[in-house]
């Protein structure tokens, strides 16, 4: 069975290609990011590269590249391109494959298509990356139900921010949930904090056994 995990989080801004990257180099994998949304400064492979410190060639290739830095479906529009979901496969490869999405769960791909059903599709398990501070509860538990709606499998949920007990505490309980780890904040954020950073909050073995068809 081929290592394939998805790394979504509950909204924009969570952090999930920084966890994206860590997770990559922790299982020494392959990135990969279907749809990048803006190309101004660096795109989220080219930070994913960065910081995982990996070689290029374990990072693929977006499919599609959007000028605008918005909701994939209107960032294609304004591109003057028609994105097909049907050519959006994701890859067997000898390595893990680490697959990163848009936003939150429910950003449009195109005018009929959210992400959640592309993941729906490709039924990998997902990482469910959320911020430890206010506003997680609502966010992660309103995300976890539309993830189960649609029996997609959810390895468990990535907190990332500073400490906060409770809202893990009430996230565990609550969500029926793996936390699988907190990554806190890094300054500063390089290779060497990132990798030492996850190692510490992440066991390798929690997705060592994670696979898809």
């Amino acid at each position: 069975m081929t290592i394939r995990i998805i790394v979504t989080g509950t909204d924009t801004g969570i952090g999930k290609t920084v966890f994206a990257a860590g997770l990559t180099r922790l299982l020494d994998g392959v990135y990969f990011k279907p749809v990048q949304a803006g190309l101004d400064g660096e795109t989220d492979t080219v930070v994913a590269r960065r910081l995982s410190g990996l070689p290029a060639m374990q990072t693929l290739p977006e499919v599609w590249r959007l000028t605008t830095a918005a909701s994939p479906h209107l960032a294609a529009e304004r591109d003057g391109v028609m994105i097909d979901p049907k050519a959006l496969t994701l890859p067997t490869l000898d390595r893990p494959l680490i697959v990163e999405g848009a936003g939150g769960l429910m950003v449009p791909l195109t005018r009929d298509v959210l992400y959640i059903d592309m993941f729906a599709a490709w039924r990998a398990p997902v990482v469910l990356c959320t911020r430890t501070s206010l506003g997680t509860l609502n966010h992660t538990l309103l995300s976890l139900e539309a993830l189960r709606r649609r029996t997609i499998p959810i390895l468990g949920i990535a907190l990332i921010g500073d400490a906060h007990m409770d809202n893990e505490r009430t996230l565990r309980e609550m969500g029926r949930v793996p936390i699988l780890g907190r990554l806190p904040r890094l300054d500063p954020l390089t290779p060497q904090s990132l990798a030492s950073a996850f190692a510490a909050a992440f066991p390798r073995e929690l997705f060592v056994t994670a696979s898809s068809p």
